[in-house]
């Protein structure tokens, strides 16, 4: 089963060359540890976000692994610098075919 969800990303549009930016990313989804059992005693599947990657014009700068104590809609707050104006581009995956992604473009000037 492929799901998806809404996410969101805040990060400036354009910085000057060199400087550190702050890139916050968020990905609405209903985490399940699989730790849990229904009513009549089943144990629930795990379904988390599992990595999370960003790049920057197609290089990876951001990668974080998720295990089952993970939180719902994870806040992802990270740094990088502003080297050149491009596209970052953000991905989730999870289990049971979870696939996320948005991108963000930036001028440096």
């Amino acid at each position: 089963m492929r799901k998806t969800s809404r996410t969101s990303i805040t990060m400036p549009s354009s910085a000057k060359k060199g400087s550190i930016i702050e890139i916050r990313a968020i990905a609405q989804h209903d985490m399940e540890s699989g730790f849990r059992y229904t009513e009549g005693g089943k144990l629930i599947p795990r379904d988390i976000i599992r990595v999370f990657t960003c790049t920057y014009n197609n290089i990876e700068i951001f990668k974080a692994d998720f295990y089952s104590g993970i939180g719902a809609n994870p806040l992802i707050i990270f740094t990088t610098i502003a080297t050149e104006t491009g596209v970052l581009e953000f991905k989730w995956t999870g289990d049971d075919g979870y696939e996320a992604m948005n991108q963000a473009n930036i001028t440096v000037s």
